[in-house]
């Protein structure tokens, strides 16, 4: 399988507000820049946002390390979290309704396709692509306020 190396961010004026995602995908020293938004959303959705966009940019399963500094994402997916909300009719208890469970359930289809391993990086410390993609977030979120 190819290996890739993904970088997100999400970005939110307002929470929920105007919202922009932005990714960077990596392959053998090639890069690809991907952003969008959307007008009334929140950090959550765009984090989502941006790693579902990336992984539906794959032609082929691929083995991914997915950077991300939402633990929201990274936890979701490493420890599990997300299928088990999935198992349980999007509920993460017996009180507590999943967020996003339309978000989730497609990037679950997704995970399914392709090897995917994590890498919480911590946001606005300097971490170069985190910043770049943290960019292209926020100037979508500003686009999709008009």
């Amino acid at each position: 399988m190819k290996q890739v190396d993904i970088f997100t961010d999400g970005a939110c004026q307002g929470n929920p507000g105007p919202g922009g995602w932005g990714a960077i995908l990596r392959y053998q020293g090639r890069e690809k820049e991907l952003s969008g938004g959307d007008p009334n959303t929140t950090n959550n959705r765009m984090e989502l946002s941006a790693v579902i966009e990336s992984l539906k940019c794959l032609k082929e399963p691929c083995q991914v390390t997915l950077y991300s500094d939402s633990q929201y994402v990274c936890n979701a997916i490493s420890r599990g979290w997300a299928k088990k909300w999935r198992s349980n009719g999007w509920m993460r208890n017996k009180k507590e309704p999943a967020l996003n469970p339309d978000l989730w359930e497609e990037l679950l289809q997704l995970l399914d396709r392709h090897s995917v391993k994590t890498v919480w990086v911590k946001g606005h410390a300097g971490h170069p692509e985190n910043e770049r993609c943290d960019r292209l977030a926020v100037a979508a979120a500003e686009r999709a306020k008009r």
